[in-house]
């Protein structure tokens, strides 16, 4: 879609992919039919779903007429994408589960076609912003391979009392992706894109707090 300059809808893929890949799990779970070829393939569909796609989308949007700069930035969010699962791949067993190490490739992905979704939807061209794009593609390839931690969101259990505040918080979220999804889902993807360093910071002045009363 993106080669034929379809890139409102190649955007809309790239979400519809996301929303697949947090179900294949669980239906193979559910069907008792997961396997170590399935996991492998899972991580290749997700290089390919949230780190080919999305850099291809933007490159063709907007970085094209950027010369050296548009296939570097294109190719280090790519690049970024493969690390940051292998990485997964290889922590899986010890890591904090309450934490992503880095962000997530999906969340990554959901900024770039977040982007270029609410760009087309406002008539914007992808020349016009072609800076910022190539900005975007390195930031969101540099904090998915960096150390920042990220909420995973992994010890909620809808099954379980989770608190009112949370069941109210999804669905105003529902509510607003349904009036405007592509502003409401570029704007939560800029969010958690942000909280890792939040939290990152957050944390070392925490640690520094400590320090310092001791």
């Amino acid at each position: 879609m993106a080669m034929e300059a379809h890139f409102e809808r190649a955007s809309v893929a790239i979400f519809i992919a996301m929303v697949l890949d947090g179900l294949d799990g669980r239906i193979a779970r559910l069907t008792r039919t997961q396997s170590a070829f399935g996991a492998e393939f899972d991580s290749l569909s997700d290089v390919v779903s949230f780190g080919v796609a999305p850099a291809l989308v933007i490159y063709e949007w907007a970085m094209r007429g950027l010369g050296r700069l548009g296939w570097i930035a294109a190719f280090v969010y790519c690049v970024g994408t493969a690390l940051r699962l292998a990485r997964f791949n290889t922590t899986l067993d010890i890591a904090d589960k309450r934490y992503f190490q880095g962000l997530p490739s999906p969340a990554a992905a959901a900024l770039i076609a977040g982007f270029v979704w609410i760009m087309q939807d406002m008539d914007i061209a992808g020349e016009t912003v072609s800076l910022i794009a190539a900005a975007l593609a390195i930031f969101a390839g540099a904090s998915m391979v960096s150390n920042l931690p990220y909420y995973s969101f992994k010890n909620v259990n809808l099954r379980r009392s989770v608190p009112f505040i949370f069941i109210g918080a999804l669905a105003l979220s529902y509510a607003l992706i349904a009036s405007y999804p592509p502003g409401v889902l570029f704007a939560l993807a800029v969010v958690y894109a942000l909280s890792g360093y939040v939290l990152a910071l957050w944390r070392l002045g925490a640690k520094r707090g400590k320090k310092t009363s001791v």
